[in-house]
């Protein structure tokens, strides 16, 4: 994981007896979004913290750019990450221009990014109004523009989308896809698999405190082994030979003319050329592969059966 933003090597986190983090191999390279997924007290958010050198690993080793928390050079490493927290909470009588411009200090940023930042997040309007007025969303754009000061290097967010609108969520994305292409090594946490799926380039399952799985999303629905979806819509009439054709394959009736069957990916192709057979009384043929909340119950799910991944992901 050589030149990796984040590079966690085998760590453990304890709390007493609990292992919150269970032996963790992860890598994350400059300029990926990588998603973070597990149920609650699956891990994430120690993890992030073990990251950010908010609290320390038990065992193993964690290097963020390029050094590891708590030792000379985090100081100076500190100023280049970003970070928005589940729960941002911010001083109610200051404004939000205030709030940014005390936090521009902090990271040794001048007034005109802090402007940048507001406009960025779509504050500027309200920015000479008291953060105590917002709305949630509005803290929650508040802490993002905090979070991306500075133009960081390793960009760290634990729900980052919560309480934020769809145009607001959307514009999150876009300004994630902007810092990418710039370099902006991104870690973020969230329960909304639609979001991380179109907006990642890797996705990571935690399961009771270990990597569960880890790849693109369409490498995790091969190696999760789900069934392929198949609807099809024959003619009136049509339905025997369609079950015919089906040879007596169990399907599930959507309607008089439609029927919904599954498959292994593998058998996919030879039963869509069963199907075609029927010629002119096929209407339409729908194949749905299995969404990412279909294996993330896989993988990372209370149920799931997925084994632990101990794998370097640079």
């Amino acid at each position: 994981m050589e030149g990796a933003a984040l590079a966690l090597e085998a760590v453990t986190k304890a709390y007493g007896r609990h292992a919150a983090v269970d032996g963790v191999t992860l890598g994350l390279a400059p300029g990926e979004r990588l998603a973070l997924l597990g149920h609650n007290g699956a891990g994430k958010t120690t993890l992030l913290k073990l990251a950010l050198g908010l609290t320390r690993a038990n065992g193993g080793t964690v290097t963020t750019l390029g050094c590891a928390p708590g030792s000379p050079a985090w100081t100076a490493a500190k100023r280049e990450i970003g970070f928005l927290p589940e729960s941002v909470a911010f001083l109610g009588s200051m404004t939000g221009r205030e709030t940014i411009r005390f936090y521009g200090r902090l990271k040794s940023v001048g007034r005109p990014a802090c402007e940048q930042a507001l406009a960025h997040v779509g504050l500027a309007g309200a920015a000479g109004k008291r953060v105590k007025t917002y709305s949630k969303g509005m803290r929650q754009r508040l802490g993002f523009a905090q979070a991306i000061l500075g133009a960081p290097r390793l960009l760290v967010l634990d729900e980052p989308t919560g309480g934020l609108d769809p145009e607001s969520r959307q514009s999150f994305h876009e300004t994630l896809q902007v810092l990418a292409g710039q370099g902006t090594a991104i870690i973020l946490s969230s329960h909304v698999l639609t979001e991380v799926e179109a907006g990642t380039d890797r996705i990571a399952i935690m399961r009771e405190g270990r990597l569960a799985a880890c790849g693109t999303a369409d490498e995790l629905k091969r190696r999760a082994g789900l069934a392929v979806t198949i609807r099809v819509a024959v003619r009136p009439g049509g339905g025997a030979r369609l079950a015919s054709a089906l040879a007596g394959r169990s399907s599930e009736r959507i309607n008089d003319h439609a029927v919904e069957l599954r498959c292994d990916a593998g058998e996919k192709r030879a039963l869509i050329e069963r199907i075609l057979s029927l010629g002119d009384e096929v209407e339409d043929i729908e194949i749905v592969p299995p969404g990412l909340d279909a294996v993330y119950a896989r993988f990372g799910g209370s149920g799931g059966s997925g084994g632990s991944e101990r794998e370097s992901a640079p």
